[in-house]
């Protein structure tokens, strides 16, 4: 018999990359909960959301073999209670804390990597001291202790910027900080994180370099890195450009990151999960900086580790959840290299007057084989309505292809946008988002 799988806000996107795994043949796969909870909405009622997953999987006839998540929060610390819940395979919520909690995973990597982290301190951004209380020097960076993407995070030049991100804070940090403290509630903290609520920040000094991201796993206590992605910006600003694999980096500093990724997973416990952790390499120092550890596979890589390994990072979802080795190839894939792209404008709001069709894009994708383009934006909506941008521009279509080699994957990208045919109907120059950032380089 198949064995039942539920995925947490599957959408049809990822189902597909689904199908295409290892044994896939031998899964049912089950959406658990809408994905709409999850994708359209910053505001999550966690302890709802658990009850409705647990009637949802009672209802089930069959047998529950595995169930599975490959989003950030909430569906990423929802996932060990859901799984405790049923007796199916999944990282301990503790180990999965010292990742998720910013400040406790510092202290982590403190312990086990202190020379490959920033200057950190923890602070409460309703006290009206905050600032003097820090005692780091500008330029410094400051982000929830709980992060959903790159909301609410600031760097902090001058003390008029962090007057700016406190106000910001104050205003936005309970849709993040109260369903987190439910979820810290479940446990028994040690001391020095159990003051460190919900509602606080982090200060870091700034590091930077060029990013890339560690994905891999660990199995039966034995940590594994599968494929190093490197994240790459627009010329002169910080918004992403594209993610790259395999990542261009030196062999010597991939085979460091490999070295600090056992260090700081078998350090706090992980086991019997997927995770990714972004790294900065500043080549002026020669030194790897640790940006920050997520407990998940990250989507956006999944696409183009199937083009290059020959199935996506979701073998790692799937297999673990089912308690087993994850069966994961390197390098059997259809493409050298692949990419998503990340197609922006740098420019005020504007309304979309034209967005691509199904039939424009189909014809898109019969020149250029195994390329996927997915919109985000319809006619008739404003840029602003994107939720999870940056502070700088407004991604109009992801962009997924494959390729022989770099030069040939830019170029067929460049032949892409060429065909887009998106229209704005401009309003201004002006942002009317807050300047909130993820940690730029140096």
């Amino acid at each position: 018999m198949k064995k039942n799988v539920f995925v947490i806000g599957l959408n049809e996107f990822n189902l597909n990359m689904l199908r295409h795994l290892r044994g896939a043949d031998e899964i049912e796969f089950h959406g658990l909960l809408d994905p709409a909870l999850f994708y359209e909405t910053e505001e999550f009622d966690i302890p709802a959301l658990l009850q409705a997953a647990e009637e949802q999987l009672n209802a089930f006839e069959g047998s529950i073999d595995g169930i599975a998540g490959y989003m950030d929060f909430p569906v990423s610390t929802m996932l060990p209670i859901i799984c405790h819940r049923f007796g199916t395979a999944s990282v301990s919520l503790q180990a999965l804390l010292k990742c998720e909690h910013k400040y406790w995973s510092r202290l982590c990597q403190r312990e086990a990597i202190p020379e490959h982290i920033p200057g950190f301190i923890a602070f409460d951004p309703f006290n009206d001291n905050a600032l003097g209380n820090i005692g780091l020097g500008f330029p410094f960076f400051v982000k929830p202790i709980k992060g959903s993407g790159s909301r609410l995070g600031f760097r902090i030049d001058k003390p008029e910027d962090f007057d700016l991100a406190i106000e910001r804070l104050r205003a936005g940090i309970g849709t993040i900080s109260e369903p987190f403290d439910y979820i810290l509630d479940q446990l028994q903290l040690p001391a020095e994180v159990a003051e460190i609520s919900g509602h606080y920040c982090i200060a870091e000094e700034i590091i930077g370099g060029r990013q890339c991201t560690m994905e891999g796993y660990v199995y039966d206590g034995k940590v594994t890195c599968t494929g190093l992605v490197d994240s790459i910006r627009y010329p002169q600003v910080l918004s992403f450009f594209r993610y790259q694999y395999p990542s261009r980096l030196p062999e010597r500093i991939q085979k460091e990151m490999e070295r600090l990724t056992d260090r700081i997973m078998t350090h706090v416990g992980y086991n019997n999960s997927s995770f990714n952790i972004e790294y900065f390499w500043d080549e002026q120092l020669d030194k790897v900086w640790l940006l920050e550890v997520n407990t998940r596979i990250s989507q956006s890589h999944s696409d183009i580790f199937e083009k290059v390994d020959g199935v996506s990072n979701q073998q790692l979802t799937i297999d673990l959840a089912l308690g087993r080795h994850p069966n994961m190839p390197s390098r059997e894939g259809k493409f050298p290299i692949a990419g998503k792209f990340f197609h922006r404008v740098f420019s005020g709001d504007a309304r979309v007057k034209r967005a691509p069709t199904a039939d424009e894009i189909k014809a898109i994708v019969k020149d250029f084989p195994e390329t996927y383009i997915l919109p985000q934006v319809e006619p008739g909506m404003w840029l602003s309505q994107l939720p999870e941008q940056d502070s700088y521009s407004y991604a109009l279509a992801y962009i997924y292809m494959g390729a022989p080699d770099e030069e040939t994957l830019l170029g067929n990208y460049e032949r892409v946008l060429e065909r887009l045919p998106f229209e704005l109907e401009k309003v201004d120059d002006t942002f009317h988002r807050p300047a909130e950032e993820s940690q730029p380089p140096a």
